[in-house]
């Protein structure tokens, strides 16, 4: 028997999948309980008790200063930047990738210029974006923009342009005008290129916002987290961080679902 075509059903990869997190979960545990044997007020690994308690401030009760229930505050917050900056990245990498792919003489003329935006470290532009746009959101969602955006044209363009000759040609033959190869050939193999990209850019987005909340706002989860770490306080920004990867897991989970109702054909060989 080889291993490479041992392949787990549903159920045993799912289960397979839990062992590394159970592991890393039970090492935290085993990790926290003797750190606090040794000294009770370490802040370094805190229990799961304390997190549930600095937790329950924060998501239950409301902020004497404000009135919001901060947690919940702060992911509506972030949620609505990243959500409106992917929704404007989705937008205009579906129309530049698109006219990238399908027009040679485009691709010939504005390829060097994404290439040249793409290697530009977006966190670098930061400081420029919050000088343009002022502190509020326009410069946070920008950055998703900037920071994404390009990448995601340069591989939805390199995709369309390597649609086979053969349906061009066919699509030609048939009358096809320029406009109807666009819509009816290229557009049907974009649209599930354009969800995987969005898939995989969401780490990217993530990093993006959180640097941006961080630096200038009064609310998000990035901003909570680098509030509080002045004061050391892992027992807010574990949970935190452990949110933000739940909220990652469920938009990457949510957009797979999308592909695969709207797009199956493009998954037959993997089913």
């Amino acid at each position: 028997m080889r291993w490479v075509n041992v392949r787990p059903g549903r159920r045993s990869a799912m289960a397979l999948g839990a062992i590394p997190l159970l592991a890393v979960l039970a090492a935290y545990l085993l990790a926290s309980a003797m750190r606090h044997a040794a000294n009770p007020s370490d802040k370094l690994l805190p229990t799961p008790g304390a997190m549930a308690s600095a937790m329950q401030a924060l998501i239950a009760q409301a902020d004497p200063m404000s009135g919001r229930l901060l947690f919940w505050a702060d992911t509506v917050a972030s949620l609505e930047r990243l959500g409106i900056g992917l929704g404007i990245c989705a937008v205009s990498t579906l129309l530049a990738g698109m006219v990238l792919g399908v027009l040679p003489a485009a691709r010939a003329t504005l390829g060097g210029l994404v290439t040249a935006v793409a290697v530009i470290p977006p966190i670098a532009l930061l400081p420029i974006l919050f000088i343009v746009f002022g502190l509020g959101e326009t410069a946070k969602i920008a950055l998703i923009v900037i920071g994404v955006t390009p990448f995601l044209i340069r591989d939805l363009a390199e995709h369309v342009a390597r649609i086979p000759e053969e349906q061009l040609v066919k699509a030609q033959t048939l009358g096809a005008s320029s406009w109807q190869l666009a819509l009816r050939v290229a557009l049907p193999q974009a649209l599930p290129r354009l969800v995987a990209g969005l898939r995989l850019s969401l780490g990217p987005a993530w990093v993006y916002l959180i640097s941006a909340e961080a630096i200038a706002s009064d609310v998000g989860l990035g901003y909570r987290i680098f509030l509080v770490r002045r004061y050391l306080a892992m027992d807010v920004i574990i949970p935190y961080v452990a949110w933000i990867s739940l909220l990652a897991i469920v938009m990457d989970v949510a957009l797979a679902q999308i592909s695969r109702r709207g797009f199956a054909w493009a998954h037959g060989a993997s089913r």
